[in-house]
């Protein structure tokens, strides 16, 4: 897990962008599966839009993990 965690802060925008294509690629796959047909243009427009929630999620856990890390790296200085 840590090695995990070491890759992600070295490759944070690689690491979001391989989110945000595996969102899109996962929300095209699961409205294709669906009983109701749609165009292959409004399962584009619906994954994107599902991406970027997911995106969007992602950039503020990692601000907030960026945050927290700052914080306790600054606190441990000072100790």
């Amino acid at each position: 897990m840590e090695a995990l965690q070491s890759w992600v802060s070295e490759h944070k925008l690689t690491s979001i962008g391989t989110i945000w294509a595996t969102a899109v690629g996962a929300s095209m796959v699961y409205t294709g599966s669906k009983r109701a047909p749609f165009k292959p243009s409004l399962r584009l427009i619906h994954a994107r839009m599902h991406a970027q929630a997911l995106t969007l999620v992602v950039l503020s856990g990692a601000a907030l993990y960026h945050h927290y890390e700052k914080s306790t790296t600054d606190d441990n200085r000072q100790n």
